[in-house]
């Protein structure tokens, strides 16, 4: 029997599976059978939410160099894992609640709810810097004046005709302005600086990963990127990753307070993202669904609503994840007839 190619489904979701079979078998052998419950709930919840993600993370990461995608999945699935959803929360409390690391990692271990709670209260931060930068992200791509496909008539074509370089960020900024002045705002100068951190970083790594990309390309026409060009790009890669896992990590504790539950669930949710990424480069799933990225961008933009919305009301996770779902489907179905049409 012939073994799989690099590019086959078996290949590339190996080490998901592996992983997860271990993992939940441990969590089950150590922990109990409610923990392995809890556990692959949070699975489904990462993978469910971050399919959007993976839509994004793919076509970035069709335009680098294949070392830049090995790194994408073996250093980049430590950050996403290790960093994103053990670590940085744990950096996050330590500053916001003015407390050493050893205190917080001590919380997080031996008082979950204490913890869950000091976690929290950095919700403001979060979800102004993620809500700004994924606002950033989806505004970018709609008034994109290159961009030739359109799902959506009636909104996209406006948008488009009315597209300046510098619209975006403008847009962006107002609405941080915006959100900060509202009487209701519990606080008001956290969201500010914490939003237009989210702004600043979305414009200085994204315009550096294009600037070393054109540069790169005047050399060599049409070749993927490579050196400091595919770097900008990974980090660009890790900190969408971190935009969309910051309020995922928040929404985990409704389900246990356990953190290592937490961090094995989420982990693994993650690493089955950056498997599917991978399985949409390789097989051109993007191209195969034209309307799939921007049903992507649409759910970015309800997202990124619902953070900054975040900032005054209470709103369920499942909101932003029902809604995602809905467009995303909504995409693929409209992506299949009009392939129908023009083959």
């Amino acid at each position: 029997m012939p073994m799989p190619t690099k590019t086959h489904p078996f290949r590339i979701f190996f080490i998901s599976g592996l992983v997860t079979i271990l993992s939940l078998a441990a969590v089950a052998g150590f922990i109990g059978p409610e923990a392995l419950f809890v556990a692959s709930i949070l699975i489904l919840i990462e993978i469910t939410f971050s399919f959007e993600n993976a839509i994004i993370n793919a076509k970035v990461l069709s335009g680098v160099s294949e070392f830049w995608r090995k790194i994408f999945i073996t250093i980049g699935i430590l950050i996403a894992v290790v960093g994103m959803r053990l670590v940085f929360p744990i950096v996050i409390v330590a500053i916001t609640a003015g407390l050493p690391m050893g205190s917080v990692v001590d919380l997080a271990l031996n008082q979950p709810d204490t913890y869950a709670h000091e976690l929290e209260a950095a919700h403001i931060s979060i979800a102004s810097f993620g809500g700004m930068f994924l606002l950033m992200l989806c505004l970018h791509f709609f008034l994109d004046p290159k961009r030739k496909v359109h799902w959506i008539d009636v909104i996209e074509k406006p948008l488009q005709d009315m597209s300046k370089w510098w619209l975006y960020t403008a847009c962006s900024f107002v609405v941080l302005t915006v959100l900060s002045l509202i009487p209701a705002n519990p606080d008001p100068r956290e969201t500010f600086i914490a939003g237009l951190i989210g702004i600043v970083t979305y414009v200085a790594i994204h315009g550096l990963a294009e600037l070393f990309g054109r540069k790169q390309s005047s050399v060599k026409p049409g070749t993927l990127k490579t050196g400091m060009a595919g770097f900008m790009a990974f980090l660009y890669l890790e900190v969408l990753d971190a935009s969309f896992s910051f309020d995922g990590v928040i929404g985990a504790f409704a389900v246990t307070k356990d953190v290592v539950l937490i961090a094995i669930g989420l982990g693994i949710g993650a690493l089955w993202v950056r498997s599917l990424t991978i399985y949409m480069v390789e097989h051109h799933v993007l191209h195969a669904y034209r309307y799939l990225e921007h049903g992507a961008h649409y759910t970015i933009g309800v997202l990124s609503a619902v953070l900054l919305a975040g900032i005054f009301f209470d709103i369920p996770e499942i909101i932003a994840g029902a809604a995602g779902l809905c467009i995303i489907t909504a995409s693929i179905v409209s992506s299949v007839r009009q392939n129908r049409r023009n083959p």
